[in-house]
């Protein structure tokens, strides 16, 4: 009997079949793929690496830097080969590897001194002198090498630190000019090219008294017999750590020998206390690394040569904008005034408190600075003239305001009055000697004048002098078709002269010290080289 198969194990059987058959086919296809990978499995290439070439088989389809490694070589992340490492290799292709090395060095080098020539009036024609001798500084340079399989191919500074900053060698060449010598009461001091230098009864009369080269000009003042002069020099040490130092050197010494005070960040004030023995009063700041480069204390001291200083105002806010700092005037009686930016008043020297008199509205510089009101005592010692900070029209606001008047402030009837409008934010008013005019007692009061009173930050200045009520007033100097004078305060001679129909004041002008007559307006140039920045008259 013949059986069937159920049509389910027909269905298996073919299926079965199927897969033996598919199975068959794929061999050869298989079979072939291998072959033919095994055929191309490896790649002949040129490597060229280390001060050697060689050649090499590695895999088809390798990197440069797969081909690199199977032969032991590790490329370093600074290495370079051609073709770049991401390349797939082909056969016969060559591979050039080219070691790169990165080497830091510091060498330590000389930096040679400049030689300056500075002409001075000071000395005869063709004489030359040695202000200050010249030293070589020193610094640190921090050099990158890249060498190419141990050739040197770049070298480069990426560090240089100054270990010593070289000091120029100064060289003060005679250049004096013919302009005739003028007698003079007392004596002038002034500072040139960093150095004091003094004129004494005549202009002829120069001799150097500190040639250090480094004063800084922020404090230059005469004792009231002149016969001492104080002043700031600029410290050796980094401007964040100490700003300056403060000195007094004797005027009447043939050899002049500087004395330290001890003191040292004095930017807005130090001076000689009236009636009192070789004393001095200053205030200090804070040394810092952001604009303007300082904090200020607001404090008081008073030092006597050769004695340790004395507190007399504790450090304090200062007020509005305080941080700039403020200023103080004596009296020719010793009393002592302050302005600050947003006032001015009197100090208590033995209470070690400020009392204020009137307020001002502090100016909004909108920069790293404070405008702090021009000062002074008049010569009786019984009134301040200040310069006040004005309103303008709307819509500018009070602080922003562009205009100053000069005004005086009476401690005899708590009266102010204003003087004159509109004489810009540097007009430093300065009270001459009180003077016997018939019973009474007299002084002048001179003033600078803004060419542009609104623009009174940038604006040259003319020298005005008047009255001490405010009468009188007229342009002294320079002429209305001559370039202004940079803001300054004008120095009065301590005395009259014979033969002047007024007193002399003294002014910078274009680096020059002239002397006016406040009587009959004639100027007198007594220096040509330029050099001057301070001066001061007793």
């Amino acid at each position: 009997m013949v059986q069937t198969a159920s049509p389910h194990n027909q269905r298996r059987t073919q299926r079965i079949f199927c897969i033996l058959f598919v199975i068959l086919l794929a061999a050869p296809i298989l079979s072939g793929c291998q072959l033919t990978q095994a055929g191309r499995s490896q790649i002949n290439i040129k490597i060229t690496a280390e001060g050697k070439t060689q050649q090499v088989s590695v895999p088809a389809g390798s990197t440069v830097t797969q081909a690199l490694q199977q032969i032991g070589i590790a490329p370093g992340d600074l290495d370079k080969s051609e073709p770049p490492f991401y390349t797939i290799l082909s056969n016969g292709d060559s591979v050039k590897l080219t070691r790169v090395e990165e080497k830091f060095e510091t060498e330590t080098q000389t930096i040679p001194f400049d030689r300056q020539i500075v002409r001075n009036e000071s000395l005869p024609e063709g004489q030359e002198r040695l202000v200050q001798a010249g030293v070589n500084g020193q610094q640190e340079v921090t050099y990158r090498r890249i060498l190419e399989d141990g050739l040197e191919t770049s070298k480069s500074a990426v560090k240089t630190v100054v270990m010593q900053t070289a000091v120029p060698e100064i060289i003060m060449v005679g250049a004096q000019a013919s302009f005739a010598p003028l007698p003079i009461p007392g004596k002038i001091a002034f500072m040139a090219g960093g150095n004091a230098w003094i004129m004494d009864t005549s202009t002829a009369n120069r001799r150097l008294l500190v040639n250090s080269g480094d004063l800084d000009g922020r404090i230059f003042s005469l004792s009231p017999d002149g016969g001492y002069l104080l002043y700031t020099r600029k410290s050796k040490k980094p401007a964040d750590q100490q700003i300056n130092t403060l000195w007094a050197v004797n005027t009447k010494s043939a050899s002049p020998s500087p004395i330290s005070l001890n003191a040292s960040n004095v930017v807005h004030f130090a001076a000689w206390v009236p009636n009192t023995l070789n004393t001095i009063a200053y205030s200090t700041v804070e040394p810092r690394s952001a604009a303007p480069g300082w904090q200020a204390n607001n404090d008081l001291y008073k030092i006597q040569i050769g004695g340790t200083p004395r507190k007399i105002l504790e450090a304090n806010s200062g007020g509005v904008y305080g941080w700039w700092g403020m200023s103080f005037a004596f009296s020719p009686d010793g009393r002592l005034a302050y302005a600050r930016p947003d006032g001015i008043g009197l100090v208590s020297q033995d209470g070690g408190y400020l009392s204020p008199l009137l307020d001002i509205t502090p100016l909004q510089t909108r920069s790293d600075w404070a405008w702090i009101p021009g000062i002074t005592w008049g010569g009786d010692g019984k009134t301040l003239y200040f310069v006040d900070h004005a309103p303008a029209p709307a819509p500018v606001t009070a602080e922003e305001s562009p205009l100053f008047d000069l005004q005086a402030a009476s401690l005899s009837n708590d009266a102010t009055v204003q003087l004159s409008a509109q004489v810009g934010m540097f007009a430093y008013p300065s009270a001459s000697p009180v003077r016997a005019n018939g019973a009474e007692k007299a002084y002048q009061v001179a003033y600078l004048q803004a060419i542009f009173p609104d623009q009174s930050e940038t604006s040259r200045y003319r020298l005005i002098v008047m009255d001490r009520d405010g009468s009188n007033r007229r342009v002294l100097f320079p002429s209305a078709d001559s370039t202004g004078i940079e803001p300054q305060t004008p120095v009065w001679a301590p005395q009259p002269i014979q033969g002047q129909t007024g007193d002399f004041l003294a002014v910078i002008y274009q680096g020059n010290l002239w002397l006016i007559d406040s009587g009959s307006g004639q100027a007198y140039q007594i220096t040509g080289d330029g050099l001057i920045s301070r001066i001061d008259w007793k």
